[in-house]
């Protein structure tokens, strides 16, 4: 009787230990899963960059183009961007004839129109 309260207790001080260890083991999954999710983000950082800075420069002549060239509203011409391009914004400055495309916290481009050469980017910044 003894032998058999002894391997309840045995076994309910196992099941209690592992109930414990789940959570910590998890959390730890998680930090290696967010420290790997960071190190490629900022591995590959320039390359990220690259791609939002090309990214808006193209969103920045395509509305200058329709919002100039074509005489649409600048919120018509935000309509028209290509699948993922959700995140860029675009504004205009009608005294300057130029629409600034913002990829959120990663690149702004912006195109002026230039009578005789249509919509051109502005120089680009390192």
């Amino acid at each position: 009787m003894a032998t058999t309260d002894t391997h309840s207790a045995y076994t309910a001080s196992r099941q209690g230990a592992r109930r414990r260890l789940w959570p910590r083991i998890l959390l730890i999954a998680l930090l290696v899963l967010a420290s790997i999710a960071a190190i490629a983000f900022f591995a590959n950082r320039t390359a990220i960059n690259g791609y939002a800075v090309t990214g808006a420069a193209y969103a920045a002549r395509v509305g200058c183009s329709c919002r100039y060239i074509g005489g649409r509203p600048i919120g018509d011409c935000a309509k028209d961007k290509v699948a993922g391009m959700e995140l860029v914004r675009l504004s205009d400055d009608p005294a300057t004839k130029s629409v600034t495309a913002t990829f959120p916290l990663l690149a702004s481009q912006t195109a002026t129109y230039r009578e005789g050469y249509g919509c051109v980017l502005e120089k680009w910044e390192d």
